[in-house]
Formats: structure tokens, C-alpha cells, sequence
């Protein structure tokens, strides 16, 4: 930015610059270039290779009157709200438990943060024997005594997407408590100190005071976890399949599934262009959010 006093001056940083030089051109280039090549494809009748053969919003028309493609955007909606409160909470109130100064708040810290190393398809596989009823949480019960016992969200459409919730809280919510918990030792000491002279409850500081201080940190969170959800694909296909039935099915599994195994990359494209809007309405919100703190800072 230039000013009265400040002349225009496009080789000052340079090393910089140049260093950021890859990063840049791999953003333009692959990434809102192909993008750009997704959404203008989508509007053609593309099969198994790309043409650009125009057929308005037909493909787009064709994905909404698919019930496969609304029962995904049901099941995202659905698992979305939900793992996104339940990860924040959980994460939130694990931060706060080791924000005690608890002993061993090292060990605790890593073994929280270990299922986040694994890639979801461990994950769900873990979880798939978890979730077993021959030698899982219902095998497990059956053997304390309770035969009648029955467990097998896997095989149960009403719950398998408590399953798919269980698995992706395991392992998101330790990079949601170690990003809360950063944000809880940034806190000044003062305002400890303040609460407890006029002898505010613990959970009425927490909860009134620290939380509207951690705005931009929990915005940070909401926003990785969102774009975590959007993308989910690989925990479903780990865990259900999408079964049983379609019962489980994602977006991000019906434009792997019409691309690369129906052979139709126009609709493919147009899922996934649907797919980058989702995106698209949670970061450039934020985007704007931070630019506009800068202003007033």
C-alpha cells in the first residue's frame, strides 16, 4: 500500500517475494485454475472424457432430482451440525480440564492429540471393528451378562450416522483442544486475577468472559473443522461405504463414485462444483471477518 510518504517500491522483500513465488503460482495456477475448468465443465455433458459440449443446467437440474445426491446433502447437514457443535464442545472443555495445570498434562496432551495422526481410513477402520457386533462393543456387553444386548449401527440406518459421529469426534476434537488450549494460555493473567477478587464462579468466567475473548479463536476452529466436514469422504468409505443401502452416502463420495466409476464427469463436476460453493460460503465469510478486524485494529 502506497501513500503521500511511502513511495511504490516492487523490489523491496524481494527474497521474500520470491520464496512465496511457488506458493502463489500454485494457487493461481492449480488451484483456482482447475477449479475454473471443474465449474466450466460442469455445464457440459462431459462422459468419460472432458468436451466442451454446453448443455446449460442440465447436469445441475439432473443432480438435485437425484435422490442419492439429496440424501447425501441431508446426511452432511445432519452430520455437519452436529460434529461441528459436539467437536467444539468436546475440544473446549478438554482444553479447560488441562488448562488446571493438571499433572502429566504432557502425556494427556499427546494421547489426545494422537488419533488426529491417524488418517481416516485407520480411523474407520479402527472403528469398524469397534462397532462389530461378533467381537465388538456388543460381544463386549453380551459377555458381561446382558444377552439381550443389541449394538450394530453399522447394519442400522437410524444410527449409522452416530457411528460416522463417533469416529470423526475421536479423532477431531484433539486438534480442536490443543487450538483452544493455545487460546486459553493466551489469556492474561490479570483477568484470573480480576474474576477471583470479585469472586465469579469458575464456570461464569469460562463461559461469560474467556469465551467472547476467544472469538477468533474459535472462528479458526470452526472454520477447519467446516471444511473438514465438506470434504468428508474417506472415514465414510472406511466405516460404511455409504451403506447400509444409501443411508450414509456424502457429496464428496457421489462425485468420486460418478467420475471415476460411472464414467460421467459432468455430473461428477457439477457435484463438486456444489461442493467448492459449500467451501466457498464458509471461508470468504471468515476471509472477510479477519480483513475486517485489521481495519479497526
Amino acid at each position: 500500500m502506497t501513500g503521500p510518504g511511502r513511495p511504490f517500491r516492487p523490489f523491496r522483500n524481494w527474497p521474500a517475494k520470491l520464496a512465496a513465488t511457488p506458493m502463489v503460482l500454485t494457487a493461481v495456477v492449480i488451484f483456482i485454475g482447475c477449479s475454473l475448468w471443474t465449474v466450466v465443465h460442469s455445464f457440459t455433458s462431459s462422459k468419460l472424457l472432458p468436451r466442451l459440449d454446453f448443455v446449460g443446467l442440465a447436469q445441475y437440474e439432473r443432480l438435485w432430482a437425484t435422490q442419492r445426491w439429496q440424501v447425501s446433502i441431508e446426511n452432511l447437514a445432519i452430520y455437519g451440525v452436529a460434529a461441528l457443535v459436539l467437536t467444539l464442545v468436546t475440544g473446549f472443555l478438554l482444553a479447560v480440564l488441562l488448562d488446571q495445570k493438571i499433572r502429566f498434562e504432557d502425556g494427556f496432551r499427546t494421547i489426545i492429540l494422537f488419533p488426529y495422526a491417524l488418517s481416516f481410513i485407520v480411523t474407520g477402520l479402527a472403528w469398524q471393528w469397534i462397532l462389530n457386533p461378533d467381537f465388538g462393543v456388543q460381544k463386549i456387553v453380551r459377555g458381561l451378562g446382558w444377552e439381550s444386548f443389541v449394538f450394530d449401527p453399522l447394519n442400522n440406518p437410524d444410527l449409522v450416522l452416530v457411528a460416522l459421529l463417533a469416529a470423526g469426534i475421536w479423532q477431531g476434537a484433539g486438534l480442536t483442544t490443543v487450538i483452544l488450549l493455545a487460546g486459553l494460555r493466551g489469556i492474561d493473567e490479570d483477568i484470573w486475577k480480576a474474576t477471583r477478587v470479585e469472586g465469579i464462579p469458575l464456570w461464569k468466567t469460562y463461559l461469560f468472559v474467556i469465551v467472547p475473548m476467544m472469538k477468533p479463536v474459535f472462528a479458526t476452529c470452526i472454520v477447519l473443522i467446516s471444511a473438514g466436514i465438506i470434504k468428508l469422504y474417506d472415514l465414510v468409505v472406511a466405516l460404511t461405504n455409504g451403506g447400509p443401502g444409501i443411508s450414509s452416502e456424502v457429496p464428496a463420495k457421489y462425485v468420486y463414485d460418478y467420475m471415476f466409476g460411472n464414467q460421467n464427469l459432468g455430473q461428477g463436476f457439477a457435484a463438486s462444483t456444489m461442493m467448492l460453493a459449500m467451501v466457498l460460503a464458509i471461508i470468504v465469510p471468515f476471509a472477510l471477518y479477519r480483513m475486517g478486524k485489521k481495519r479497526h485494529v
